[in-house]
């Protein structure tokens, strides 16, 4: 689960677990998909993705769920505590564990400038919740992956300096399919096994002008 961001790492995370063998469901979502009820715009961001994660938890039954913290977890820490702690306990319920992963790096251009303080205080906040949560959630800092700085060669960020191109949508699968496999008992499968599929022709590298 998350924004747009995790909808460019999408695909190579799916070729990464399913040569895994495990299985894997989508439920990104482009220009939302916060679970953070924060400010008037966040809220209703996050009105849909709980009305959405509710249906994907009934049809598809995971074990684990994991969520990017998006670039719209927009609110007070009090309120990004609230939505973190309601998320782990949906998760706890329908009998999976919650895996929060902080975002890379990103471009905070005009349009986020506003929304600093909570893109910075969101992982933060998830970090507390997870120490808190007594086993059933855990906290995953990217940027042991890609660093701190957007700019910088390692964060292998899109033209745009938000999204990511295929190489570093094999990097975030290859980095996080090791992380999960080290907590859930499965080998990752090597990267010359599905770094090169044909996920690599995906249209959202196309729209984001990689190469």
């Amino acid at each position: 689960m998350g924004d747009s961001i995790a909808g460019a790492e999408g695909p190579a995370l799916r070729a990464a677990l399913t040569a895994a063998g495990v299985e894997f469901e989508n439920a990104s979502s482009d220009g939302g998909g916060t679970v953070v009820n924060g400010d008037r715009m966040s809220r209703q961001l996050a009105k849909t993705t709980w009305k959405e994660l509710k249906k994907n938890i009934a049809a598809f039954r995971p074990n684990v769920i994991a969520y990017q913290i998006t670039t719209y977890d927009w609110g007070t820490r009090q309120q990004q505590r609230a939505s973190y702690e309601k998320f782990a306990k949906a998760a706890r319920d329908a009998g999976a564990e919650l895996v929060i992963v902080s975002a890379p790096p990103f471009k905070v251009d005009d349009f986020y400038k506003k929304y600093e303080s909570a893109i910075k205080s969101a992982p933060e906040v998830a970090e507390e919740v997870a120490e808190a949560g007594g086993g059933g959630v855990r906290f995953l800092d990217s940027a042991r992956l890609w660093g701190t700085d957007s700019g910088a060669a390692k964060a292998l960020r899109a033209p745009d300096g938000i999204h990511s191109c295929q190489q570093g949508s094999a990097a975030f699968a290859k980095w996080l399919g090791g992380e999960l496999g080290k907590r859930y008992g499965f080998a990752p499968a090597p990267p010359e096994e599905w770094a090169e599929g044909s996920w690599t022709d995906d249209e959202r590298f196309t729209k984001l002008g990689c190469k």
